[in-house]
C-alpha cells in the first residue's frame, strides 16, 4: 500500500497529527482498531468501506468518507479490495473547531463527512481530490480546506493544555491534580471535555495510558506481562489483563499471538502498527 504523510502548517498542527494519503491493497478485508487517543476524519476516493462501532451494532456502508471523535470501544473496519482516500489523524480536541455538534453527540457513532460539512462542500472537495497530480497536491488541497473551516472554540484552550499533560504523563495523572492545576471545578472540565473531545478526562487518560502502553511493547521479543503492567503503573496484572480484554476484546497473550501474525504475514506494511487482523 501507498501512504504518504505530512504535518500540515500553523495552526492546523495544534489539533492534527498529520494529514495522511493511503492508496492500495489492504492486508486483510477486515481490521480491528483498539480505542486510541485521538479522533479521525476519513474522505473515501474510492468503493465504500464499511466501519461496525462495536461487537453489538450493525455495520455501516460509508461512501464519502467519516469522523470519528475519540473512541471508548474497539471497532472495526471493513476494506474494499481496493482503497483510496486521504484523511487526518487529529489529537483528541482535533475535531472540535470543525464540528457543528458538540463532540459527545458522536460518541462512538462515526458519522459521514456529509452530515458534518453538507453535501455540496463535501462533494466539491472529493470532485478537486480526484482531479489532483498525486498526494502531495490532495493533502494541499485538504490542508486548505480545513483551514478553511477552522472557526473559534470556546474553551480550546484549557482543553488541549490539559490533554497535553495527560499525553506527556501517558495517561498516569491525577484527574483532581489536573482540575486544581487549571482552576476550574470538576464539572467545568468535565463539560468541556465531553463537548470537544467526546469523553471525560477520566476516559481519555485511561485511554492514553492503555495506548502508550501497548506502543512501548517490542512484540518481536518475548513479552513479560507483569513487567509490562508494573511500569505501566497498573495496580496488579489483573487490573491490567482487565483493561487490555476491555479496550481489544483479546487476552494479552491473544493480542501477541495477532500483532506477531500481522508482522509475518505483511512485514513492513503501513496498517501494522495499531490495527489487527479480524479475519
Amino acid at each position: 500500500m501507498e501512504y504518504v504523510s505530512v504535518v500540515p502548517r500553523p495552526p492546523l498542527d495544534r489539533l492534527i497529527d498529520d494529514l495522511y494519503y493511503l492508496e492500495g491493497a489492504p492486508p486483510y478485508a477486515r481490521l480491528t482498531l483498539p480505542p486510541s487517543p485521538g479522533a479521525l476524519l476519513v474522505l473515501n476516493l474510492g468503493p465504500p468501506f464499511r466501519i461496525r462501532a462495536g461487537a453489538d451494532v450493525e455495520a455501516t456502508d460509508y461512501a464519502d468518507g467519516c469522523v470519528i471523535t475519540v473512541p471508548t470501544r474497539a471497532w472495526e473496519f471493513s476494506y474494499p479490495p481496493w482503497t483510496r482516500s486521504v484523511g487526518a489523524h487529529l489529537k483528541p480536541w482535533g475535531l472540535a473547531p470543525f464540528l457543528p455538534m458538540p463532540a459527545a453527540e458522536l460518541r462512538d457513532r462515526p458519522v459521514t463527512v456529509e452530515q458534518v460539512w453538507g453535501r455540496p462542500a463535501v462533494a466539491e472537495l472529493r470532485d478537486r481530490l480526484a482531479t489532483a497530480h498525486g498526494p502531495h497536491e490532495m493533502l494541499t488541497l485538504l490542508e486548505d480546506a480545513l483551514a478553511r473551516r477552522l472557526c473559534a472554540t470556546r474553551g480550546l484552550g484549557l482543553v488541549r493544555h490539559t490533554s497535553g499533560v495527560i499525553a506527556a504523563t501517558g495517561g498516569a495523572v491525577a484527574i483532581a491534580d489536573l482540575r486544581a492545576a487549571a482552576g476550574v471545578s470538576s464539572t467545568h472540565l468535565t463539560q468541556r471535555f465531553k463537548e470537544l473531545v467526546g469523553v471525560t478526562p477520566k476516559r481519555l487518560a485511561r485511554t492514553q495510558r492503555f495506548a502508550a502502553t501497548l506502543l512501548a511493547i517490542d512484540f518481536a521479543a518475548p513479552v513479560d506481562w507483569s513487567d509490562v503492567a508494573g511500569a505501566a503503573g497498573y495496580f496488579d496484572q489483573a487490573h491490567f489483563g482487565h483493561e487490555f480484554r476491555a479496550f481489544t476484546g483479546l487476552t494479552p497473550t491473544r493480542y501477541a499471538q495477532v500483532r506477531r501474525r500481522f508482522a509475518r504475514e505483511h512485514p513492513g506494511n503501513v496498517l501494522d502498527n495499531w490495527s489487527l487482523p479480524a479475519d
